[in-house]
């Protein structure tokens, strides 16, 4: 099988995943049970919508043409998105929001032990404001590795199964590192909304970094936020580029030892 059509086959797999609900990645580490709950749970999801009636309308690539990247989309109720338009914006990072209901949006939600009681608090935000979040853990209190929850994150966000993704350890600094290393990803540690609105305006961050150890209240707001503020104009569009630019050119390079 050529690698062509292993990408294909990869990528229609993904697709049916993400529409049950469920995510597949790799964890990889030497004892997987060690890492108690990075199986994936799906908070907020609906039932598979029966076939399309006759005379809803279609949202397809095309109609995505005139919207600009990191924009919104207005989907009219009751439309069907097809699967390449669904590509299409993941792609430009436009957002699909349905007339007259909450924009609904899959966020992919990790995090150690430390960060674990705030987790349980984005999860309840966002099942609480309508988004669909994916949870890869951890559990429970009892320590783990903050890197396998965070490149879990990171590799939904980075495949597109999940629009956007939030990591939480004790101080959101190695989780960020972490994800950071996935191809593709741009994680941002916040400590205030500002920090929050900046990091999505400017830098085109598409995981939010937070500290378990924080004041609660300022961490939602920093989730609302993030969540809230669309991608900066093309001068933004123009330096995070450069920094693409950047990590695809050391991606195969060797890396030093620690």
């Amino acid at each position: 099988m050529s690698a062509d059509i292993r990408e294909i086959a990869h990528r229609a797999a993904a697709r049916v995943f993400a529409e049950r609900g469920r995510v597949e990645h790799p964890v990889a580490h030497p004892a997987r049970e060690a890492v108690p709950g990075v199986d994936v749970v799906l908070t907020g999801a609906r039932p598979s919508e029966a076939p399309p009636r006759t005379g809803r309308a279609l949202v397809t690539a095309e109609c995505l043409a005139s919207t600009a990247s990191g924009g919104s989309f207005a989907v009219p109720e009751d439309a069907v998105v097809t699967p390449l338009a669904l590509e299409e914006a993941q792609r430009r990072g436009i957002r699909l929001a349905t007339a007259g209901a909450r924009e609904q949006r899959r966020i992919g939600v990790g995090s150690d032990h430390g960060g674990f009681a705030l987790k349980k608090a984005v999860l309840a935000w966002l099942a609480q404001h309508g988004h669909l979040s994916v949870d890869f853990g951890t559990r429970d209190e009892n320590a783990v590795d903050y890197p396998d929850f965070a490149r879990a994150v990171a590799e939904a966000v980075a495949s597109g199964q999940c629009e956007l993704g939030i990591v939480v350890d004790g101080a959101g600094i190695g989780s960020a590192i972490a994800a950071n290393k996935v191809p593709g990803v741009r994680a941002a540690t916040c400590c205030d909304v500002a920090m929050a609105k900046n990091a999505r305006e400017h830098n085109f961050a598409n995981v939010l970094a937070l500290g378990g150890k924080g004041e609660r209240a300022i961490a939602l707001e920093m989730v609302a936020t993030f969540l809230a503020t669309p991608t900066g104009e093309e001068r933004h569009r123009r330096r995070v580029e450069k920094i693409n630019e950047i990590e695809r050119r050391y991606a195969r390079a060797p890396l030093p030892r620690t």
